[in-house]
This record gives structure tokens, C-alpha cells and sequence, in this order.
């Protein structure tokens, strides 16, 4: 027979897993009886565990929370998925690093060996920058880990890897790169690497890696462009090679009051003129997309600088023309042959 103690930890995991666990229903997965049920039911309460006896025909228990946090189990993806979780808390700057990290350091140490390796083999950088609409992708623990440990240990990595701009049909050679950091933004993961074959840094989504094996020879790590790797992964998000700014930046008056254009300027700067004016500087990965951005705000614009942003507005207002000429010839042409 199962000891009290690994009796409790199984009736304890059974609780956590459904909201609801009818008494008979308890004691046959437990294989004792219903009156040991209630007993171990007594036990948990005494160790601080909020257990509710349900009525009904089939009268059970729920486990519900208390006034303090009493000791709880986690499978093995949970123990991983918390880890996680912690180590990207300790640098949100929201004021719990420090006990994210005293955190993080209690489950270690209560970790078996086998999850311990999996964790102390993952090992990432959290970069933090403004929310974007973006649906995070899935990546599994497993290529993860391969990931933060080929970059920990040197090792060249080879894989495949799908490029939405490419035909996925067509037969490529496996990318050679030697990663240098694994990093956490916006809800996605990337790797950043230097590829091998183009002789430059690239910066791979982890969700459209798939690897092969066996890893690569070891190699001497490189200079990240800037030297910091945060401020590069934000200047690839902005289009530029390697500082964090716009390659685009230009500066316009908008018909608009200040605390009009305030909430919508982003990462831009507004400065008031008078109470029915304010200017606006940003900047984006094109002329044409900050042209195409500051028509957001639906008021008359003057550009102050560059001449390349009053070229992109041109350029913009000539294509908006020809698709509402071509919209417009379209549905006459549908008109003029409906019954």
C-alpha cells in the first residue's frame, strides 16, 4: 500500500487536475477506501488546503482557494512553463525582479535533475519593446533548449527554414549560422545568428526552425552589430541594420490640437504650435509606409522635412488614384453586364 505521504501527493494532484472529483470516483482511482478519502481530506485542510465537500447524489469534493498559498504540484511542463515565465519576469521592470528571481532560485532547487538540466539549458534574452498586434507563436520547449544550448556551447547549427517570401515547394540547402543569442519579443522567440552562407547577421523566427542533426563545429563568437543585442532586435524591427532608429524620419504640421495626436504618436515627438496645431516627428522603414502613417490622422499635413517624405506623399496619393480609378471601372463594367 501507497504510504500516507505519497497517498496525500496523489489525492493533492487529483484535486488540481478537475474542479469537481465525486468521493467514489476518488477512492477507486486512489484504490483505498471512502472513509481513508475523508480522513486524507482532513489531513490536506489541517495543511492549509481549502477542500469544499460538494452535496449531491455522488458527493465529492472541490478544491477552491484559501486565505494563504499552501504548497502545490506542478507536472513536468508546468515546472518548465513557471521557470520561464519567471526568467522573462526578472527583467520587465514592473518591480518584482528581485522577487522573480528569489522565485525562480525555490524552484531550481526543488526541481528534479532531469528538469533542472532542461532549465539551466535554457537560457534566453527577454527584449522588451511596445505591444504589437501580432498573434504569438508556438514554439515547443524541446527546440528551445536545442537552440539555448547550441548558442551556450559554440556549436554551429544547421536547419530548415521557411521563408513566407519564398516557394515553399522549392528545394533549398539547410542554413549554416553560428547563434549567438536566443531572445524572447512581442510573443514571438527568435535566434540570432550569423549565416554562414551570406556572410551577415540574420535574425530567424524559432517557429519556422526545424533542425537537423547532427550540430556543427565549434566556433569563436562574434561582435553583435552595436553591441548590445536588445538595440539590434529593435533596430531589425525598424528596418534598420544595426541602430535603433528609423531608416525613414521626417517631420510634419498637423491641422490637429496636441491631445489629439498624443495618444496615436507612438514612439513619435509632438510639439504644440497653438491650440488648432501641433507638429509630429516619426519615422518608419520606408518613405512611402510614413507617408502612408501619418494619413492616420485624417487632417490636413504640411511636410517641414525631409523632400523625400512630400515625394512619398505624391507617390502614395498617384497609387490611391489609380486604385479608386480602377475600382471605379470595375464596378461599371460589373453593372453594365448585370441582367
Amino acid at each position: 500500500m501507497a504510504t500516507t505521504t505519497t497517498r496525500l501527493l496523489n489525492l493533492l494532484s487529483l484535486l488540481q487536475a478537475r474542479r469537481d472529483w465525486p468521493g467514489a470516483l476518488l477512492a477507486e482511482r486512489l484504490e483505498i477506501s471512502h472513509r481513508t478519502v475523508r480522513r486524507d481530506v482532513d489531513r490536506l485542510r489541517e495543511m492549509g488546503y481549502s477542500i469544499r465537500a460538494t452535496m449531491g447524489p455522488d458527493g465529492g469534493y472541490r478544491l477552491d482557494a484559501g486565505t494563504e498559498l499552501p504548497p502545490l504540484l506542478f507536472d513536468d511542463d508546468q515546472v518548465i512553463a513557471l521557470a520561464v515565465a519567471l526568467q522573462s519576469a526578472t527583467v520587465t521592470g514592473a518591480g518584482i525582479e528581485e522577487a522573480a528571481l528569489r522565485a525562480l532560485t525555490t524552484v531550481r532547487q526543488v526541481m528534479p535533475s532531469r528538469l533542472r538540466h532542461r532549465l539551466d539549458a535554457l537560457r534566453f534574452e527577454v527584449i522588451l519593446s511596445r505591444p504589437v498586434d501580432s498573434v504569438p507563436a508556438t514554439v515547443s520547449p524541446e527546440l528551445l533548449i536545442a537552440l539555448s544550448t547550441a548558442t551556450r556551447a559554440r556549436e554551429v547549427l544547421r536547419f530548415d527554414y521557411l521563408n513566407v517570401r519564398e516557394d515553399p515547394a522549392a528545394p533549398r540547402p539547410p542554413r549554416r549560422v553560428e547563434p549567438h543569442h536566443l531572445v524572447s519579443s512581442q510573443g514571438r522567440w527568435y535566434l540570432v545568428a550569423w549565416d554562414l552562407d551570406r556572410n551577415d547577421w540574420r535574425l530567424f523566427r524559432a517557429d519556422r526552425i526545424t533542425l537537423r542533426t547532427p550540430n556543427g563545429p565549434r566556433f569563436e563568437p562574434r561582435a553583435i552589430p552595436g553591441g548590445d543585442v536588445g538595440e539590434y532586435v529593435a533596430a531589425r524591427f525598424k528596418g534598420s541594420e544595426s541602430t535603433n532608429v528609423w531608416p525613414c524620419r521626417g517631420k510634419v504640421i498637423l491641422s490637429l490640437p496636441v491631445d489629439a495626436v498624443l495618444p496615436y504618436a507612438e514612439d513619435g515627438l509632438v510639439e504644440e504650435l497653438d491650440p488648432e496645431r501641433c507638429t509630429l516627428e516619426s519615422g518608419a522603414w520606408s518613405w512611402i509606409a510614413l507617408a502612408a502613417s501619418l494619413t492616420r490622422f485624417d487632417t490636413d499635413i504640411d511636410v517641414i522635412e525631409p523632400p523625400e517624405l512630400t515625394e512619398a506623399f505624391a507617390a502614395l496619393a498617384a497609387r490611391a488614384a489609380a486604385t479608386a480609378t480602377a475600382s471605379a471601372t470595375a464596378r461599371a463594367g460589373a453593372a453594365s453586364h448585370s441582367p
